[in-house]
């Protein structure tokens, strides 16, 4: 009583503005650009709020909802105060059951009637059209204008808005409330052989001061269940095994290690996991050696079979993650830890390794694309910024950001460093041209562009300019030799047009005046113009521009302003919107979508090509700038 004694003006300002929720009838709330282009690129689903209630007629999974979901809404919060202790004595909309005396959880009775109320602020399959998701969340991240319970969640990345959104996106396909999920038939594109030589032994393992896995699910009553291993022996048979398959396919979320029950559940839930599992927290950390590999099994269910598949990965420049998206689904099915500072990244043709500069170590990390583990770490002459690969795959070049200024050479089959090319100023960015000839480096300090022979590895000729040298892009002439390099400038909101053959600047290219507005509160007002990229199929130039927070469309060769695609704005409280601050541009092979990092807003916008709509709006790590696609066949 004392406790409720405290947070009772709490409970009173909540009552008296609840109608954000909590008016019955209450009209919805117009969604901010951000969430309408994420909802825009999710499935349509009209909400049915006049629909009857009850759990055998909801497409939500009681099970999930009960082991997952409630235990979010008995949490304390900032102050001491649970969304119980006032949604459970409050008329509004999430109504939920009181406590018996002296229970710390609901009966299964209470939960069901907790789900049923629940059910009605969920649209299925679609997080970004329910209230329960939107009210708690940031403005900033997609969420409605206030909450005066307060804005639980920062982003959508925050883990306890994962596991609601996960348990709403698998909502499509209605049953009965204690229905399980049938098994799957498709093995064929799940691994069953590493799930048994890899994962299963996991459940046998003893683990200083937890008792097995084993010992627990082998229980009946178990959502997760085991086999009971035969007297004496200490596997389990092919058939078991089998069986366990199909139980564990149940818990998990395909490409998805941090959605899925089976590694969220027994995972400490200051690691990002559940706020209670009966048997213990088995995973102190995402890095425990043990949760890798389910989280390595996991990814690997996303994995195309036969069919090419598109994935972009950004680098999280301010954080040490990289995050890989599948363009097929704009969805994260991966991410890259252990890496701090991450800047340039790059692949080898066969798509097994990533390349990354390490600015925080000074080094060229290594990774083994599937697993996402470090397998080497290159030593390099000082700190490095961006980073290409020849078109062979046979040499990383690296820029290093410290004067004189050099490229560091690294051969990819002895993975050492093997020479530094000299160039004029320190370097920030490196590309290979699209004929795979030359190398040409840009300097912010010495305000010139180096190119370089590739085949003698020496400094052919260079560009000065008035500005200093950001991004750049190419495009070829019939032949596939380079025509014109691109090329973004400080203080310049365009580009300038560079004669690969006369070796000369012979235009700059203004963005429009309109739209604009932004950059100058952002910080950025000195590179207003940053990103920039020519499609694979070579017949369009796209320019960021964080002045105008939009990307804008050229047509090739004419370079002829198609039109510009809005980025997202992100809304602070209490000031006016700013832009999300754009940086990198990578596509699709096909060229039909554009991707841009949003460094600002932590986000990769996803845009059509041709309709220049933002189709998604995907939540990254922290300031997302590098970017670059990986085809996977």
């Amino acid at each position: 009583m004392e406790r409720l004694r405290k947070a009772k003006p709490v409970l009173l300002a909540i009552a008296a503005v609840c109608g954000l929720l909590v008016t019955v009838g209450g009209g919805a709330e117009t969604p901010s650009a951000a969430r309408q282009a994420t909802i825009a690129a999710s499935p349509a689903h009209a909400h049915q709020s006049g629909k009857s209630s009850g759990p055998a007629q909801s497409s939500l999974d009681f099970e999930t909802y009960r082991t997952r979901i409630e235990p979010i809404f008995l949490k304390q919060r900032q102050g001491g105060v649970r969304c119980y202790d006032c949604h459970s004595v409050l008329a509004t909309r999430l109504r939920l059951e009181p406590l018996s005396p002296g229970n710390s959880a609901w009966t299964t009775e209470q939960s069901r009637r907790n789900f049923e109320v629940i059910s009605q602020l969920i649209t299925p399959s679609d997080p970004l059209k329910s209230r329960l998701l939107l009210h708690p969340l940031a403005q900033e991240a997609g969420g409605d204008s206030s909450h005066t319970g307060g804005k639980f969640w920062a982003s959508q990345s925050d883990p306890e808005w994962k596991i609601l959104a996960d348990w709403v996106r698998h909502s499509t396909e209605a049953r009965p409330a204690t229905q399980t999920v049938p098994p799957s038939n498709g093995t064929d594109t799940l691994n069953f052989q590493f799930f048994k030589t890899k994962v299963e032994p996991i459940f046998l393992q003893e683990r200083p001061g937890h008792a097995r896995c084993y010992g627990c699910h082998v229980l009946p009553n178990r959502t997760f269940h085991l086999e009971t291993l035969s007297l004496g022996s200490a596997a389990w048979t092919d058939e078991q095994s089998q069986r366990n398959f199909q139980s564990a396919l149940q818990q998990v979320v395909p490409g998805e290690p941090a959605s899925s029950r089976l590694l969220i559940h027994p995972l400490a839930p200051e690691a990002g996991g559940d706020l209670f599992h009966s048997g213990g927290r088995q995973f102190a950390s995402q890095n425990d050696p043990d949760w890798l590999v389910l989280a390595e099994w996991v990814r690997s269910l996303s994995e195309p079979s036969s069919a090419a598949t598109a994935w972009i990965f950004v680098t999280n420049s301010a954080g040490d993650t990289i995050d890989v998206i599948d363009a097929t689904t704009n969805n994260v099915v991966q991410v890259i830890r252990g890496i701090e500072l991450p800047h340039g990244i790059a692949f080898s043709p066969d798509g097994t390794r990533v390349y990354v500069s390490n600015e925080s170590e000074s080094v060229l990390d290594v990774v083994d694309r599937k697993s996402g583990k470090i397998e080497k770490k290159i030593s390099l002459s000082a700190r490095p910024n961006n980073l290409a690969i020849t078109k062979d795959g046979g040499r990383v070049l690296v820029g290093i950001r410290t004067d004189a200024g050099v490229i560091d050479v690294i051969d990819t089959t002895s993975l050492t460093r093997v020479k530094s090319i000299p160039v004029d100023g320190s370097v920030h960015n490196v590309f290979v041209t699209p004929d795979g000839k030359y190398a040409v480096s840009g300097s912010i300090e010495n305000r010139a562009a180096t190119v370089i022979d590739l085949h003698t590895e020496q400094t052919i000729w260079e560009i000065k300019f008035d500005r200093a040298v950001r991004p750049m892009a190419f495009d070829t002439n019939p032949d596939g030799s380079t025509n014109r390099i691109f090329v973004q400038l400080s203080g310049f909101n365009g580009f300038a047009v560079v004669d690969f053959a006369k070796r000369l600047e012979v235009a700059r290219t203004k963005l429009p005046d309109q739209p604009g507005g932004f950059g100058k509160v952002e910080g950025r007002a000195g590179t207003p113009s940053h990103g920039i990229g020519v499609t694979p199929d070579g017949k369009s130039l796209w320019v960021n521009s964080t002045v105008a927070n939009a990307v804008f469309k050229y047509s090739l060769p004419e370079l002829k302003l198609l039109g510009y695609a809005t980025l997202p704005e992100v809304h602070p409280l209490g000031r006016s919107p700013t832009g999300s601050v754009p940086e990198w541009i990578t596509f699709t092979p096909d060229s039909k979508v554009v991707y841009v990092s949003n460094s600002g807003a932590g986000s990769v916008s996803a845009i059509d090509a041709n309709t220049l709509q933002e189709i998604a709006v995907i939540p990254v790590g922290e300031v997302p700038k590098r970017i670059n696609t990986l085809l996977l066949h």
